[in-house]
């Protein structure tokens, strides 16, 4: 979701800043602009005098300018702190039974999901993240498929051993796992 939103606001600020640049320096460079465009020729502003003190004896304009900006610098501290926020789960809260608890190394998990993952019959490669709180994390699964293989029956083996064995240690009821299953790229086999 993030570096969907992170595409589409880097794609239209982009977009903003080469149509805003690109017709300031066309009519820079004596392109004659349309009637309706915000400023005449090479010589003229962007911003008038006129244009700047418009609004200023209206007593709604300097309150609004400075909302507007607010929520621009909100939206800008959103953004940076989406982007400073961990996406992998650093650990996994695992219920010992005395009201205590255990903590286990999230890299621990996602390495032992890995391990038994690839070794499953058809699986080459795999990957796994975990996300989500602590008490109730979820895992992000990408397997690397050989040539022979039957992704049907490799999510079955998956979901049968893998997850089950981690949710059975990690003594968790329930384990969400989005699976992405890749090919490896191979050349064309000959039938002769």
């Amino acid at each position: 979701m993030l570096r969907t939103v992170n595409r589409i606001v880097l794609g239209l600020l982009g977009l903003v800043l080469v149509i805003g640049g690109g017709s300031v320096l066309a009519v820079g460079l004596g392109v004659n602009p349309p009637s309706w465009w915000i400023h005449d020729g090479p010589n003229d502003v962007l911003l008038s005098d006129a244009d700047r003190a418009r609004w200023h004896d209206e007593g709604w304009f300097w309150p609004t300018v400075i909302a507007a900006l607010g929520v621009v610098v909100l939206l800008a501290l959103w953004w940076l702190v989406a982007q400073l926020r961990r996406r992998r789960l650093a650990e996994v809260l695992v219920d010992t039974g005395d009201g205590e608890g255990a903590l286990l190394r999230g890299r621990a998990l996602e390495g032992v999901l890995a391990g038994g993952a690839e070794s499953l019959e058809g699986v080459d490669r795999a990957g796994v993240r975990l996300t989500g709180r602590r008490s109730t994390p979820q895992a992000r699964a990408t397997l690397t498929l050989e040539p022979h293989a039957v992704p049907d029956e490799a999510l079955r083996l998956l979901s049968r051993d893998s997850l089950k064995n981690a949710r059975d240690s990690a003594g968790l009821s329930e384990l969400p796992t989005e699976v992405r299953l890749r090919a490896v790229k191979h050349r064309a086999e000959r039938v002769s």
